[in-house]
């Protein structure tokens, strides 16, 4: 019998040919024009990294266990988020000022309505009831609504900085706070009470079950999980002038930009966190998904806010009324649904209602 942590299936090579692949088309995306074919060729290289991504996060997952696996693929992608957003911040450019806001906002909203009402519905109508420990997803989501309303929502309501805006110091407060409960959180998640982010009751499912990959194997897929994910955030980035035209020929606002470069960014985390769902792992679902939404508040805020204290750049982290609405009625039918400890199909039947909403009037504000 082998021992664990061998694994004598043999590794396929699509995993290393597509991320070689998405890196030489994003190679040359950078010496020419990306328009035409070769904005298609770099559409279907970003979906294969997506695709290669997630499989390499699986490998590192499943060879560190959980819950310390579903962190690796949100921390590799908040890291790269915050780099493309501090690297547009210091190229300047019209708008970068509402920039952060509307990437976290984004990013908050589409993990929160999108990724988890995709999930609780695609696991309600392969398995009807899906559940998961209120006492690791409780605690996540009140984490994620007290740096929602503290990074979002508070500077509306201040009075010392003009409306929307925080004062030097009370971006210096916020961006401590957002970093300290987030160490807070991984902490809690993963030392003090690891148990309460593992599955409520065993999974049937064969990969959960399957012989650990190597320490080699796991090495080379976090490695290549870092290179499928910096292809499709800077294919992305590459695409964006493509997105741009097809907003503007729809005549939508500029945050439509910013909403479908987020969804881009997000799709190996939705993809990961959607095959768990199906797989009967709903845990793994909440803790990919509140996870990222943490890390993207969490890590993101304090790094852009000391490279906007040092650079004295504009910042406007503050909602219009709209978007208060919206983003309070996702965090009151967050904890209601958090709250009872399973999922079934109408409650991801809101959560998708919630994020066509916030789609549309992004749309048609």
């Amino acid at each position: 019998m082998p021992a664990v942590g061998t694994h004598t299936a043999p590794v396929p090579r699509w995993p290393i040919v597509v991320p070689s692949a998405a890196v030489a088309v994003l190679v040359a995306s950078l010496f020419w024009p990306v328009a035409g074919t070769l904005a298609a060729v770099c559409g279907v290289a970003l979906v294969g990294g997506v695709i290669a991504a997630v499989h390499h996060a699986e490998v590192v997952a499943h060879r560190i266990g959980e819950p310390f696996g579903t962190l690796v693929l949100a921390i590799a992608v908040t890291v790269i988020e915050a780099s493309l957003i501090i690297s547009l911040l210091l190229a300047g450019g019209e708008h970068t000022e509402v920039l952060v806001r509307d990437t976290v906002y984004a990013t908050v909203m589409i993990i929160a309505t999108g990724v988890i009402g995709l999930c609780i519905l695609l696991g309600s109508i392969r398995h009807r009831e899906q559940q998961f420990r209120i006492e690791g997803a409780g605690p996540a989501f009140a984490a994620l609504a007290a740096l929602a309303v503290l990074v979002l929502i508070m500077p509306v309501f201040t009075v010392s900085a003009p409306a929307a805006l925080y004062t030097t110091s009370q971006l210096a407060f916020v961006a401590v706070c957002s970093l300290l409960l987030w160490c807070v959180f991984v902490f809690f998640q993963t030392v003090s009470h690891r148990d309460y982010f593992l599955p409520p009751t065993p999974t049937a499912d064969v990969g959960t079950h399957a012989p650990a990959p190597t320490n080699t194997r796991a090495f080379a897929s976090l490695g290549l999980l870092f290179v499928s994910l910096t292809a499709v955030v800077v294919l992305a980035k590459q695409l964006s002038p493509e997105i741009e035209s097809a907003v503007a020929a729809l005549n939508a606002p500029r945050a439509a930009v910013g909403i479908a470069v987020a969804v881009l960014v997000l799709l190996p985390e939705s993809l990961a966190a959607a095959q768990a769902a199906l797989a009967n792992r709903m845990q793994t679902s909440l803790n990919l998904a509140l996870g990222s939404a943490l890390a993207t508040i969490g890590l993101t805020i304090p790094v852009v806010v000391i490279v906007c204290i040092t650079f004295d750049l504009p910042i406007v982290l503050g909602l219009d009324a709209k978007d208060i609405v919206l983003l309070a009625l996702t965090l009151v039918v967050g904890a209601i649904g958090i709250g009872s400890g399973r999922t079934n199909l109408m409650y991801g039947a809101v959560q998708i209602v919630i994020f066509a909403a916030f789609l549309f009037l992004a749309l048609v504000p």
